[in-house]
C-alpha cells in the first residue's frame, strides 16, 4: 500500500463529508471546486497554518505529534474508528517505522481446542485480510456458502464480492461489503507493507465495480460488537449478536463469535443449525462404533 496515496485520500474524503455549517464556521455561500471543507477551514479548526495542514494531506505526517492528529480528529469530527485510522496511517508514516510483526498463517492448536469447545455459538478467528483461519463446526455450518470453494484460506472480502453465495448469505449484501471494506482499509492502516493484503486489494478492485467504488470513499470502522444478519439455506433468517475479541499474544488475530438472543425466533432457528450441525458427526461416530465391534 502506498502509505501517502491512504493519508491524502483518507483526509480528503474525510474533508468532504462536512459543511462549514457542520462545523460553527459561516458558510458565505459561492461555488466551490469540491464538495465539502476547505483546506483553509479544516487547518483553521484545527489550528494549524493552511501550508502545514496542506503537507499534512499531501502525505507528509512523518514525525507529526499526536497534539497535532488529535485537534486534526476533532476539526473533522472524526469517529473512534476514523481517528484510529489516522494515528496508525501516522505511525507507519514515520521515518524508520519497525518492520511488522509476523503474521501467523494459522491459529494454534490451543486455540482450534477452544474453538471446537464452543459448541453452541458460531464462531472463527481471522486475519487483518479476512482470512478465516480458524472455525469451529457451527461457525462453518453457518457459513457453509463460503466453504464451496476448495481455495483455503476462505476469505471472506473475496468471498463477498467474487461469489454468488455471498448474496444468498447476506440478506443485506450491501452492509456486508460495506464492513469488509471498511476492514481491510483498518488494516492497510495498520500495516501498510503487507503484500498479502495489497495483493488481495489489487485482485478485489480488477474483478469488482462495487469493490472499487467502496474502497475509494476509505470509510472504517470498529466492528467489535453489533448484529449481523444472515440466510441460512436449511434454516432461513438469523439476526444474531456479533462479538469479536482482538487476540493480544497472536498479532493481528481476531476472534468473532455469534449468538441469539433469547426467546426469538432466531434462537429457535440456532438450535436447529446446532442439530444440523452434530446430527451428521452423531450418526458417523455411530457407524465407526458399529464397524469397530
Amino acid at each position: 500500500m502506498d502509505n501517502r496515496a491512504e493519508i491524502r485520500e483518507f483526509l480528503r474524503t474525510r474533508r468532504a463529508k462536512l459543511r462549514p455549517g457542520d462545523t460553527g464556521l459561516p458558510d458565505f455561500g459561492g461555488i466551490r471546486r469540491v464538495p465539502g471543507l476547505r483546506r483553509e477551514e479544516v487547518a483553521l479548526l484545527a489550528g494549524l497554518s493552511v501550508e502545514y495542514y496542506t503537507r499534512l494531506e499531501r502525505g507528509g505526517m512523518a514525525g507529526v505529534s499526536e497534539n497535532v492528529l488529535e485537534a486534526l480528529a476533532r476539526a473533522l469530527q472524526l469517529d473512534d474508528a476514523e481517528r484510529q485510522h489516522l494515528l496508525d496511517l501516522a505511525r507507519a508514516a514515520g521515518p524508520a517505522p519497525r518492520a511488522p510483526r509476523r503474521k501467523r498463517g494459522q491459529v494454534s492448536a490451543s486455540l482450534q481446542r477452544l474453538l471446537d469447545g464452543m459448541t453452541e455459538v458460531p464462531a472463527f478467528i481471522r486475519n487483518g485480510r479476512l482470512d478465516v483461519l480458524g472455525i469451529n463446526a457451527l461457525g462453518q455450518m453457518l457459513y457453509s456458502e463460503a466453504f464451496v470453494s476448495s481455495e483455503r484460506p476462505v476469505n471472506l472480502a473475496r468471498f463477498c464480492f467474487l461469489e454468488e453465495g455471498a448474496h444468498r448469505l447476506y440478506p443485506d449484501w450491501q452492509v456486508a461489503a460495506e464492513t469488509a471494506v471498511a476492514l481491510l482499509h483498518i488494516e492497510a492502516g495498520r500495516d501498510p507493507s503487507d503484500e498479502g493484503l495489497t495483493e488481495l486489494v489489487g485482485e478485489l478492485s480488477t474483478k469488482s465495480e462495487e469493490f472499487r467504488k467502496l474502497w475509494a470513499k476509505h470509510d472504517v470502522r470498529l466492528h467489535l460488537s453489533g448484529y449481523k444478519d444472515f440466510r441460512h439455506p436449511q434454516v432461513g433468517d438469523l439476526h444474531l449478536a456479533l462479538d469479536s475479541l482482538l487476540l493480544p499474544a497472536e498479532h493481528g488475530l481476531t476472534l468473532t463469535a455469534y449468538s441469539a438472543d433469547p426467546n426469538t425466533p432466531s434462537e429457535t432457528r440456532m438450535l436447529e443449525l446446532i442439530e444440523l450441525t452434530y446430527a451428521g458427526a452423531r450418526r458417523q461416530a455411530g457407524r465407526q462404533s458399529v464397524v469397530s465391534r
